[in-house]
């Protein structure tokens, strides 16, 4: 989301922009090196589409997906950053025809697609998929049967093109709500300027660990 990119342009230097598709590009220098950001939209299609775009068009040699995201336990706190150290389309589903767990992609023999990691930030799973909701069921398939941490649309799919790809894939989440203390809807509406300006805070810092 244009929230969630802001951070990142408002420390990019030297910045030009162009709308490609409906998407808006920027190109500047970061921390001294050539940076791109490519802000996709909401959702799995989106940020593999941008992924892609990044890597193809870009010449992208490393995705970094940042952004906000839910905590489903405890041991994710509001405003807080948390690295993703593998991610999970959570709705996909193809166990009936392969008899293999839910959210693992027909290619895999496993739900988990490893990312890259850093040492800056605790290290959580990241569920993806394309919905927003509170619902029991989901929350119980999240937790109990993948065992994830946060969740997100977009994280898993741009580790998904990244791996056909052979590019490094990173991903860093600032919390914006945690499943059990209340609406995440109203949560994330009242926290997501609390996690904007934490993204601020820690964009260089991200960006020095990823290029260290």
């Amino acid at each position: 989301m244009d929230s969630e990119a802001k951070p990142v342009l408002d420390r990019l230097e030297d910045i030009r922009e162009k709308n490609v598709h409906g998407r808006r590009v920027a190109e500047g220098r970061l921390c001294g090196k050539h940076t791109a950001v490519v802000v996709c939209g909401v959702g799995k299609v989106n940020a593999a589409a941008g992924t892609q775009y990044a890597i193809d068009c870009l010449g992208a040699d490393k995705i970094i997906n940042i952004g906000v995201a839910g905590g489903l336990n405890d041991g994710c706190r509001v405003a807080e950053m948390y690295g993703i150290e593998c991610a999970v389309q959570y709705d996909f589903d193809l166990v009936q025809i392969n008899h293999t767990p839910m959210g693992t992609l027909d290619e895999y023999d496993r739900p988990y697609i490893d990312l890259c990691t850093t040492s800056l930030y605790p290290l959580k799973k990241l569920a993806t998929g394309d919905r927003f909701n509170d619902d029991e069921d989901d929350f119980r398939l999240l937790t109990k049967e993948l065992k994830a941490d946060i969740r997100d649309m977009e994280g898993g799919a741009a580790a998904h093109v990244c791996r056909h790809a052979g590019i490094p894939c990173y991903s860093f989440k600032a919390i914006s709500d945690v499943a059990g203390l209340g609406s995440t809807t109203e949560q994330f509406l009242h926290n997501l300027e609390l996690c904007s300006v934490k993204l601020g805070e820690e964009t260089e810092h991200i960006f020095e660990a990823v290029n260290g």
